[in-house]
């Protein structure tokens, strides 16, 4: 379905080229803060890359109903985005031909005729827009109990960055679009996405989430772990096909005198571990640690470069080039739509394990 969450519940609607998108978000508690700054903020690190991303370019500008004097009232919230800068000509080839990579097949097969091939419809990243939106509301949640959400690429293609960052750090990655540690690593990952572009391809990618302050135990075992909600709410993002937390399959390298995470006891009387392996997670439940994994970006499905399909309508195969303007990497502005993820999933966990209000 289109909803996620328990307490706190969000519902999205709208495809990519319909009039509107949006979303309803309920069960948010009153006197929320509703920040339009910062919301606008977390949504310009969703647009495209000028020379990189696509032409199309919305305002996107939020329309929000349930707010009065910039704090929830109690009711559903709803925030909408008009769709204007359209073009539904490029897709009508699409219907007899899927885009391999795309969701257009397995879509036919399930909604027929009916299915809106425009702008990749309901499974487009478009749709990721006000999913940043609610995220940043959720953000009103999270801050006055000092919890944070941020987020780095970590890698695009064959340029990788292995540093290790504090998680106050990862502020930096807001200071430039492809939302890299640093400028040298800006410019190598700009190389590698204009240097497919240029190949008619695309590129892949990984980012890095981290979330501090998150209380000890918060998740609800055995089906609805911290983790475990996570990554389907990641799973949601159009292009993820992989989370890992912490080590990750490294872990299976390992045996478990390397692995494991030995307890300490910090300076201020705190629990602490030598090391985080878990990623912040233990038994499906925050450890108290920084919370920590990462998310895998496939290559941009849509490409200039002839591609194997099929032809429905005459059950041939067929040869296909997609045209029209697409991204040739789409980590850089997956990043924000993790952490707004992140943000929904630790929301709905707090005010589930009543730890909130």
């Amino acid at each position: 379905m289109n909803t996620i969450g328990s307490a706190v519940r969000v519902t999205l609607f709208g495809a990519s080229h319909d009039s509107r998108i949006g979303c309803v978000i309920d069960g948010i508690p009153a006197g929320t803060p509703v920040d339009t700054a910062k919301i606008e903020a977390d949504l310009a690190l969703r647009k495209p890359v000028p020379g990189i991303g696509t032409p199309r370019v919305e305002a996107d500008a939020p329309e929000i109903s349930g707010v009065v004097n910039g704090c929830t009232t109690g009711a559903p919230l709803m925030i909408t985005f008009a769709n204007t800068n359209t073009k539904s000509s490029d897709y009508e080839a699409l219907r007899k031909m899927p885009r391999p990579g795309h969701a257009d097949y397995p879509a036919v097969c399930k909604y027929g005729a009916s299915h809106d091939i425009r702008g990749g419809g309901m499974f487009s990243g478009r749709m990721t827009t006000p999913l940043v939106a609610a995220g940043a509301v959720m953000r009103g949640i999270l801050e006055p109990l000092e919890i944070t959400v941020g987020s780095y690429v970590s890698r695009i293609g064959r340029v990788e960055d292995t540093a290790e960052y504090a998680p106050a750090a990862l502020s930096a990655s807001r200071t430039n679009s492809l939302r890299a540690m640093s400028e040298e690593l800006e410019g190598l990952m700009r190389e590698e996405i204009l240097a497919a572009k240029a190949d008619g391809d695309s590129v892949g990618g990984v980012v890095r989430c981290m979330g501090t302050g998150l209380p000890a135990g918060l998740g609800e075992p055995f089906f609805d772990t911290l983790d475990g909600e996570i990554a389907k709410a990641v799973f949601a993002i159009p292009g993820v096909k992989g989370v890992m937390f912490g080590a990750g399959f490294a872990a299976a390298a390992s045996r478990g005198s390397e692995n494991n995470d030995f307890y300490r006891m910090g300076g201020d009387g705190a629990v602490q571990t030598l090391t985080n392996h878990a990623g912040g997670v233990l038994g499906g439940m925050a450890s108290g640690q920084t919370l920590d994994f990462s998310v895998a970006f496939k290559p941009t499905p849509s490409i200039a470069r002839p591609q194997q399909t099929v032809n429905l309508e005459e059950r041939t195969d067929a040869e296909l080039s997609v045209h029209g303007r697409h991204d040739p990497c789409i980590a850089n502005r997956g990043a924000i739509v993790v952490e707004a993820m992140t943000a929904l999933v630790i929301a709905d966990l707090l005010i589930r394990g009543g730890y909130y209000g």
